[in-house]
């Protein structure tokens, strides 16, 4: 293939997003996200392993088993059939879909430890994609796509990982913000992930968790701030994710951003959470983030009761609303002394009464509750109700609680509106500095949340009220008095101009 240089995050995009016409007006985006994203992995470590194979060969010369002894030590294995190149060869040749399902389980087992389960819930040979004819061809395109010289994924030409990496985001964004509610509840909003990451300030060290992690981007931007601020990689990170495709998504995308320090875990985390410290209780994190699925009517109310981990000790949640058993569970998730956790919820959740009102007054006599964001409407794919952010700590500096009304500081979108960085900078300054700010922020004593009769619902606490200002009808009157002097003049001259010519 050409070697291209300088080549650009938004180049690389526009391949991958242009990928997908082979599937535009045939498949439904969201049936066919899955596999434009395995195939982006599969020709991803399909172009690392060529790449290193022709660097070896370079330096050891003919030397098969030489080659051989070093590809042993990366960072995953690439049987020689299981190569996107070998796949591409045989595109003309029927039983395409056979051959790459074929493909994807031998490379699962030769890395099982990292990648075991990722591709059970995807079959390239499945009849969604068509009977056997329009499957094959359709594959065939998918393959010649991957091929062209635009989509040439090796290190050498494209540089650092986190450009397949944030390509493969790129992808989860677009089919998330172009495929309506079903794709987009598993995806936040990169803008909304950077804020929560930096109001939890993550360490070097930290144990980081989302227990509804989605295709892991909330759990990565949190890596990434840890790396950025001090340039280490030691912090593990934890998620666990109820859907199984997009629990796929997420091993695959940890592994294209190289976080093989994670563990993914594939279950319901109210009805069944695997992230144990034992048998008998919940591992504790230093760091808990989560952008739940807003009121989740089947949430597990029926085993509530008889929950053996306690978590709903201050309440159960009702029946049909499942916000307040996502936020009981990572609270309960949080180590104790040190532990902070940033959760996205419906507004419902600060002012609902009856049980939830219950739970949360609970919270906030423990002094666990420590900041409400209000953020803007129609941020989130899929949904334009506006969401708040709640902020929780087990070590607060005092008893107070800071609310934030940041609905209005936002860039107008067609169909979604974004936070800008200043928007998002003005937040975490005032989280940070924890004082009030006029018709923007305030902190609330608790006294005064209880006499809200512990209602959070933000304009409660912050006025965000204009007044508008006074009408002076004396200066309304002469203005008008003027308007009519000089239309009488007007038609005065106008009555001439027609008299001159001949109109009377």
């Amino acid at each position: 293939m050409t070697e291209i240089t300088n080549v650009s995050q938004d180049d690389i995009n526009a391949a991958v997003w242009n990928a997908c016409d082979t599937f535009r007006g045939t498949v439904d985006p969201s049936i066919y996200k899955d596999f434009v994203l395995t195939m982006l992995f599969l020709k991803y470590v399909s172009d690392v392993w060529q790449d290193h194979y022709d660097s070896y060969k370079q330096q050891y010369g003919d030397h098969p088993e030489l080659i051989a002894e070093m590809l042993k030590s990366e960072r995953f294995v690439l049987p020689p059939d299981a190569s996107f190149y070998a796949l591409y060869n045989q595109r003309h040749s029927p039983g395409n879909g056979e051959r790459i399902d074929k493909a994807l389980h031998a490379i699962e087992e030769a890395n099982i430890a990292k990648l075991r389960d990722v591709f059970q819930d995807i079959s390239f040979n499945s009849n969604k994609l068509g009977d056997e004819q329009q499957k094959n061809d359709i594959l065939r395109h998918l393959l010649e796509d991957f091929a062209k010289p635009e989509l040439d994924l090796r290190p050498s030409r494209v540089g650092q990982l986190d450009v397949i990496g944030n390509a493969y985001e790129f992808l989860i964004k677009n089919f998330a913000s172009t495929s309506g509610k079903k794709a987009g509840e598993f995806y936040t909003p990169p803008e909304v992930s950077t804020l929560m990451a930096r109001l939890m300030a993550p360490q070097e060290g930290d144990e980081i968790c989302d227990p509804t992690c989605g295709s892991g981007s909330l759990l990565m931007k949190c890596g990434r701030l840890v790396r950025e601020s001090t340039g280490s990689r030691k912090y593990a990170l934890y998620g666990q994710e109820a859907i199984g495709s997009t629990w796929a998504l997420a091993k695959m995308n940890m592994f294209l951003h190289g976080e093989d320090n994670h563990r993914i875990e594939w279950g319901d985390t109210i009805r069944n959470p695997k992230l144990l410290d034992g048998a008998a209780s919940l591992k504790h994190f230093d760091i808990v983030v989560a952008n739940p699925p807003f009121s989740l009517e089947k949430w597990g109310f029926e085993g509530a009761d008889a929950d053996k981990f306690s978590r709903f000790r201050r309440g159960v949640p009702p029946r049909t609303k499942g916000d307040y058993a996502f936020i009981l569970h990572m609270i309960e998730t949080m180590k104790p002394g040190t532990g902070r956790m940033a959760v996205v919820v419906p507004h419902g959740v600060l002012f609902r009464g009856a049980a939830e009102g219950r739970i949360r007054q609970k919270l906030i006599e423990e002094n666990l509750l420590d900041v409400v964001i209000g953020l803007p409407e129609k941020l989130f794919y899929g949904t334009s109700i506006p969401a708040a952010v709640l902020v929780f700590r087990k070590n607060k500096s005092d008893e107070k609680v800071l609310f934030i009304d940041a609905s209005r500081d936002f860039e107008a979108g067609k169909n979604q509106n974004v936070l800008r960085e200043v928007d998002l900078q003005r937040v975490v300054d005032t989280v940070h500095s924890r004082h009030g700010v006029t018709k923007y922020a305030y902190l609330a004593t608790r006294a005064e949340i209880a006499e809200n009769d512990f209602n959070l619902n933000i304009p409660r606490y912050v006025d965000t009220f204009e007044d508008e200002n006074e009408i002076d009808l004396m200066a309304v009157r002469r203005e008008r008095e003027q308007l009519k002097a000089e239309l009488a003049s007007l038609d005065a001259r106008m009555a001439e101009y027609l008299k001159e010519l001949g109109y009377e």
